[in-house]
């Protein structure tokens, strides 16, 4: 089958390839999916630029990629709840990526039935964008009449954000480009800072949330627009100490972390608030529970620009330059 790998560390164009493999073969615990979309993520460009290698060493040739849409080609003996035929979508483990490619074996536990009123394109562009802004919200505790500040309204986690947490019947503030303004007010965000022209710092204050997916100093100027208690979820700054403790991290780890957070942790602590870094995982009732938003128009996939597999570092490169509104997507099949 046709797939992309990544060949080595270091710039995109050196070091992704397509390729010829072998289709895989399934277990009993998991089902073969036909690819027909993937959703192109900026952990992807990451993995292949090196910069997740503390936490995974890729031996290579290396499969790439995380989030598909497609149908069930195969299914495994213990399987009972998908069949030959249906329409899926799926973040798959991080243990065991490879949906740029024509065919996956996942564990079924990942997988659900797309939602009907969206295409494969569209649906492929959802699972870690989605699931990622579903945990992590929950985590900040969001709730019905919340305020809450999402960065980068305009990207791919950013467009999903708005409308979850508009769905959820929170106030919600957020940062784009001029450019972007005004397609990003349709997503829903009741105050769209254009940060060309204006300083969120001087919009927003007192906000019960904060969805930092920049890092750097926007984690730490997050506790200047958070209200006394609240709460800053990350996908970008500083790990914090009780996530460093959950993954496991022996004590140097943790004490470098520590030092490198510190600056987080004083305004924290100044604003009796919360601050927590996490990654994302897999979830099927939680991509249930997206399927269920999208059903009922409450959420629209945004995409930004289709590249077939055969154009996959393109792709790659496009996600790199931070300029896709919306998602990229790779249209396989």
């Amino acid at each position: 089958m046709k797939a992309l790998q990544i060949t080595g560390y270091g710039e995109i164009a050196d070091n992704v390839e397509n390729t010829e493999i072998p289709t895989p073969l399934i277990n009993d615990d998991q089902v073969l999916i036909e690819i027909r979309s993937a959703g192109v993520n900026p952990v992807d460009y990451k993995i292949v630029k090196g910069a997740m290698k503390k936490i995974k060493t890729l031996n290579f040739p290396a499969p790439i990629g995380f989030d598909l849409s497609g149908i069930v080609v195969g299914v495994g003996q213990d399987i009972t709840n998908l069949t030959v035929g249906d329409e899926v979508y799926a973040r798959v483990p991080s243990d065991t990526p490879g949906t740029f490619a024509e065919f996956i074996a996942v564990d079924a536990s990942v997988v659900v039935k797309k939602p009907g009123n969206i295409t494969h394109n569209e649906a492929s562009g959802i699972p870690l964008v989605g699931v990622t802004t579903v945990q992590a919200l929950k985590m900040a505790g969001i709730k019905k009449g919340d305020s809450i500040l999402i960065h980068a309204g305009s990207g791919g986690v950013g467009s999903f954000a708005i409308q979850y947490a508009k769905a959820l019947g929170a106030t919600v503030y957020t940062t784009t480009s001029s450019l972007n303004v005004e397609w990003v007010k349709e997503l829903g965000a009741d105050r769209v800072i254009d940060y060309k022209n204006e300083n969120y710092l001087d919009v927003v204050s007192e906000v019960d949330i904060v969805f930092d997916t920049l890092g750097g100093s926007y984690s730490v100027d997050a506790f200047k627009v958070l209200k006394k208690g609240g709460f800053v979820v990350s996908i970008a700054g500083p790990i914090d100490g009780q996530t460093a403790k959950e993954w496991g991290l022996s004590l140097i780890p943790r004490l470098y972390l520590k030092l490198t957070g510190r600056k987080v942790t004083q305004r924290m602590k100044k604003k009796s608030a919360q601050y927590r870094y996490f990654l994302m995982s897999p979830d099927a009732d939680q991509l249930n529970e997206i399927s269920t938003l999208i059903e009922a128009g409450k959420i629209h996939p945004v995409t930004a620009k289709v590249f077939p597999l055969s154009e996959g570092v393109d792709a790659l490169k496009f996600v790199e330059t931070g300029r896709a509104k919306g998602k990229v997507i790779l249209q396989v099949k």
